[in-house]
């Protein structure tokens, strides 16, 4: 039985991330569930252990999004997920796979959702539970998580850009690392859409924009500054960021940003930049 409880730990990690968009968050919103199933009188009483433990998790992380809701409103500048490697954690039972529903783009997304419409979405969309089984975990009918699921999904629908094929998003954010290296404004201006944005988020402990920035030629002046005005050894690498192409910034060997895209008629037209170090944490040692 412990081996097989524990076995679930990969899968409620997953599926706590996207809810919470937070790797430390999520990691302790499936230790409360551990928690909750070994405090159990009679666990073997239980027909399905690791339905009883997503319908655990999936609870305290529509509780925590709730509470999220009023600490974000507290929170320094722009609030982002977290950026998560190509592999968020050394243990295989941590690690986050990385497919479109981990997407910086899709995660954002899902931040201007209610709790309710973004746990009947993922569980739903992403993880294939039946909505019978979504109204038992969320206190709803089933009919009223179906809503919540096409409603949810209709907001992704809006606001997702045209496809660009992965080759192409690589070689796009490879041509801006070169030219942001180069210091060369034109370049950059050129692989910016005229209205992308720019948005940082270094929750009040480092210095960054405390707001958006519009307009493609501001943002290629504002990060050329953030290069020249930075001291030290400046590094950019190539990185995979939730499952897509970015950029890792290292400064003396620390990493101090990562850098999430989003792509648009073979253009950036987003720029996730979290700077948080909080944030970074799995990011330490790459």
């Amino acid at each position: 039985m412990t081996d097989a409880i524990l076995g679930e730990r990969r899968h409620l990690i997953n599926l706590a991330y996207r809810l919470l968009g937070s790797l430390a968050e999520a990691e302790d919103a499936v230790q409360e569930a551990y928690a909750r199933w070994y405090a159990l009188p009679r666990p073997d009483e239980i027909a399905s252990p690791g339905a009883w433990l997503t319908t655990v998790t999936s609870r305290i992380c529509l509780d925590q999004l709730g509470s999220a809701r009023a600490r974000r409103e507290r929170y320094v500048g722009e609030w982002i997920p977290e950026p998560l490697p190509d592999h968020g954690a050394a243990d295989p039972a941590d690690r986050v796979t990385l497919d479109e529903s981990v997407s910086m783009a899709f995660l954002v997304t899902l931040e201007a959702m209610t709790p309710a419409q973004r746990v009947a979405l993922i569980l739903h969309d992403v993880f294939h539970y039946s909505f019978a089984e979504i109204a038992e975990i969320t206190g709803r009918t089933p009919a009223a998580c179906r809503e919540l699921a096409s409603s949810a999904r209709r907001r992704i629908r809006d606001g997702k850009p045209s496809t660009t094929p992965a080759v192409r998003q690589a070689d796009l954010v490879r041509d801006f690392k070169q030219a942001w290296e180069a210091q060369d404004i034109t370049a950059l201006v050129g692989l910016l859409d005229p209205t992308a944005i720019f948005t940082a988020d270094g929750g009040g402990r480092v210095t960054t924009a405390l707001e958006p920035i519009e307009g493609g030629e501001r943002i290629a002046r504002f990060i050329i500054a953030v290069a020249t005005k930075t001291p030290g050894d400046f590094t950019l690498l190539e990185r995979t960021v939730n499952g897509q192409p970015g950029l890792q910034i290292q400064l003396d060997g620390v990493t101090t940003s990562v850098y999430a895209f989003e792509i648009a008629d073979d253009r950036i037209s987003r720029i996730w930049a979290v700077r948080n170090p909080e944030k970074l944490r799995s990011w330490a040692d790459r």
